[in-house]
């Protein structure tokens, strides 16, 4: 590959007018670097959430209550900050790389909370979460290199937006709606790909956002973006916190981590016009890389580990750190 171009090169080389993101070497490094940061924070941010939550009544799924909850726990607010700081890293990660390239690592996310549960937690780590994890990292990582995500120059339409926000939304009452229905693991789910799907959203008007911010602070507040951006964020945030609390943050987790990614694709694809290499052997090889990646991801949702954080009781396990030289597997 040649060696990496430092930050001057960079600095050159990047255009950075509406629509266009760093396409150089340095550039895709640096913004898979900020967001496998941004994929951390969300893993901790998830963990901090699912404790400010884990207390509330069974019937607060859904409803302002829950959030009341929450409020009354700092560790909560540490969470959300953390929602904060993996905002601004995945910020800066789409100014340096296209939506469907930056998007597809938050699939990391759930690694990384495998990893804090297994370290910080004391769960015991097992042949699950090292294959899932293996399987998981490598297929994502062979689907960019083949795919290699590029263009994502096109500025979107206002009526293109407007399409956008009626399918996201449709479906993200869709899932709601289902969340009410089903045991407690199938809830979760739902709720959790409802999220997802604002969170997708969101990002793409993140990109949409810091773009227009390189045209200067001056018109930023006079343009419908940010004010979309934060309605789609705070939805999304109480559509995860109701996930959290609804059943078993595997069920949750799983579901975040794999429709997210995939539904950013596609807003990528439509909204900003991203490319996708498929010409070829490449295209079925693609698919058998993102095959992996979801039953790395499943194997690790079904985890001894991941589950037991909370079980199917309608009280829940709490999630809390075990004695020093237990092994706790947590039954599944």
């Amino acid at each position: 590959m040649g060696p990496i171009k430092g930050a001057a090169a960079l600095d050159h080389s990047c255009d950075v007018s509406f629509g266009r993101s760093c396409t150089t070497r340095s550039g895709t490094l640096m913004a898979f670097a900020l967001a496998v940061l941004a994929a951390f924070a969300n893993a901790l941010s998830a963990i901090f959430q699912r404790i400010g939550v884990q207390n509330a009544p069974g019937d607060s799924t859904m409803s302002f209550s829950l959030i009341r909850e929450a409020f009354r726990h700092v560790i909560w607010f540490a969470g959300l900050a953390l929602i904060g700081a993996g905002f601004l890293l995945q910020a800066v990660a789409l100014r340096f790389g296209q939506l469907s390239s930056v998007q597809p690592i938050v699939t990391t996310e759930l690694l990384f909370l495998v990893l804090i549960l297994g370290v910080w937690f004391r769960y015991h780590l097992t042949w699950r979460e090292w294959v899932g994890a293996a399987s998981a990292a490598g297929g994502l990582a062979a689907f960019l290199v083949i795919a290699a995500p590029g263009g994502g120059t096109i500025a979107p339409s206002v009526r293109s937006w407007t399409e956008a926000f009626v399918a996201v939304g449709i479906a993200v009452v869709l899932a709601s709606a289902l969340g009410f229905t089903g045991p407690r693991w199938f809830r979760a789910s739902m709720f959790g790909a409802a999220g997802a799907m604002m969170f997708a959203l969101s990002a793409a008007l993140t990109k949409q956002f810091t773009t227009l911010v390189t045209e200067g602070w001056g018109h930023v507040f006079t343009n419908w973006d940010p004010y979309a951006l934060v309605a789609a964020g705070l939805i999304g945030l109480f559509l995860i916190q109701s996930s959290f609390h609804a059943g078993p943050i595997t069920a949750s987790q799983a579901t975040l981590t794999i429709v997210d990614p995939l539904v950013s694709v596609v807003i990528g694809i439509w909204l900003f016009h991203d490319r996708l290499h498929v010409a070829g052997w490449r295209l079925p090889v693609e698919l058998v890389a993102m095959a992996v990646v979801i039953a790395g991801v499943i194997l690790l949702s079904r985890s001894p580990l991941v589950t037991g954080t909370k079980d199917d009781a309608s009280t829940g396990d709490k999630l809390g750190r075990q004695p020093k030289g237990t092994r706790n597997t947590a039954s599944a």
